[in-house]
């Protein structure tokens, strides 16, 4: 068992916020934990990360990753799913499982005097699943009903899956996390069975807790509960980079009668460990990152086409995507789009102003230590660095790394790692009839009805 200890307190640096002491041990079977000790709140918080999630999903089968994530919790060891849940609520307990691109996460929050109950529930759950076939229908044919009822009520809920499935195409990233309902209606719990075997194992899981916890202690029960924990029966998969858009491609998803569309425009952007994120954070807050960004006001408040717009980048371990959203009437589709490429376009040519960038700055620095002020906030972060391999570095000088962006660095990001406004991916979800020569202004269209049972 290798161990790394953080004990001594230090100062925060100036604009920044400091890491908690905390210890760090690797297991022998490869689990790492992380233990933040914070004896002010009786409470004690815990992220539980299992690399690899749906880059492992089988060929044609999305939501593997999903479905295996929420079955954690329905049932383990002699508890079955009523069971599990009446043990949790029994103590007012919470553990919540999710899946996403490349990491699977348990977050569990538990009375400091309930920990061993808390540990015992993550150990089950993790290394004696029930997978009974019951939980595995309900839950299935509960995502699949979640996708229907975007579709029929807010199909802005399924942009990100239509985008991200037209953008990265083959590569993992263009996967349906939760699944489409093709993929779902082909998955067994022999499907179940074999991802929990090759993708699910102490090599592959990190464990963050934060609060009033006693260390050592901790420590040993892990290791106890934990520390045999077998490894996965198949290596991580490979993550390449993806390709990016060599021109304008164009997206119609047909959603006959739809009084509205919602687009999204989307590219590859960067990964984690772009080494400008404090730069490139200021200058998205000011495209379209905050109320008054470049996009709402262009798309909102001089034009009125929309009641919001905005931009976000979405980062992994190889650059994942930046993207574009709003909704507009279907009749000024063609016009709302063209006024965001035409305000991106603005940017990636003009730039943005010192006053700009000054209330940019404000705004983020004042938002950042309000993120990492609960235990919950600790295991979270400090599981986002285990996760990812990311220094210490990248909570504690984030801050002062702000506090020094000039107009300079911002220039160089937008040139980096703003797209091309020729080079995009474009998904607009909406009446074909009425949109479609709108469309066609901007490039070549396909299109996709939205009933199919897939996004691709």
């Amino acid at each position: 068992m290798r161990v790394r200890g953080d004990k001594a307190p230090r100062r925060a640096p100036v604009g920044g916020v400091r890491v908690p002491p905390h210890t760090r041990w690797v297991l022998d079977n490869g689990a790492v934990l992380v233990v933040v000790p914070q004896r002010d709140v009786p409470l004690v918080a815990c992220s539980v990360l299992l690399r690899g999630s749906a880059l492992a999903d089988p060929r044609g089968k999305s939501g593997v990753a999903a479905l295996t994530a929420g079955l954690l919790e329905k049932g383990a060891g002699a508890r079955d799913a009523f069971a599990f849940a009446d043990a949790l609520e029994g103590v007012g307990g919470s553990l919540a499982t999710a899946a996403g691109a490349e990491l699977i996460t348990l977050s569990a929050q538990f009375l400091a005097r309930d920990q061993e109950l808390m540990l015992g529930l993550l150990a089950s759950a993790l290394t004696e699943p029930r997978f009974e076939q019951r939980e595995l229908d309900t839950l299935r044919a509960r995502h699949v009903e979640l996708i229907k009822a975007a579709k029929d009520i807010d199909p802005a809920e399924l942009l990100a899956s239509y985008g991200r499935s037209f953008l990265f195409r083959a590569h993992p990233y263009g996967r349906p996390v939760l699944g489409s309902e093709r993929s779902l209606a082909a998955i067994s719990r022999r499907d179940i069975l074999r991802y929990y075997r090759t993708q699910i194992g102490g090599d592959r899981l990190v464990l963050i807790f934060a609060g009033d916890v006693d260390a050592p202690a901790l420590k040993q029960s892990v290791a106890r509960t934990l520390g045999r924990f077998r490894r996965a029966a198949a290596p991580l998969p490979a993550l390449a980079e993806p390709a990016r858009p060599r021109g304008r491609r164009v997206l119609l998803v047909d959603s006959p009668g739809s009084q509205q569309t919602y687009f999204w425009i989307g590219a590859v952007g960067v990964s984690k460990h772009y080494p400008h994120r404090a730069a490139l954070d200021l200058v998205n807050t000011v495209f379209g990152g905050s109320f008054t960004s470049l996009l709402n006001t262009e798309l909102r408040v001089k034009s009125g086409m929309t009641y919001g717009a905005g931009s976000t980048f979405v980062r992994g371990t190889v650059a994942a995507e930046f993207a574009i959203r709003s909704f507009v009437h279907a009749e000024r589709t063609g016009e709302a789009i063209e006024c965001a490429l035409a305000t991106l376009a603005r940017l990636k040519h003009e730039g943005i102003s010192a006053p700009m960038l000054e209330a940019a700055r404000a705004y983020v620095l004042g938002q950042y230590p309000l993120s990492l002020e609960t235990a919950a906030d600790w295991a979270a972060a400090l599981g986002e660095l285990e996760a990812y391999g990311l220094p210490r570095e990248y909570i504690e000088q984030y801050g002062p790394e702000l506090s020094h962006v000039t107009l300079a660095d911002a220039r160089r990001v937008i040139r980096e790692a703003f797209p091309d406004p020729a080079r995009l991916a474009i998904v607009a979800i909406g009446d074909a009839a009425r949109i479609r020569s709108q469309l066609a202004r901007l490039g070549t269209v396909q299109e996709l009805p939205l009933a199919r049972a897939a996004f691709r």
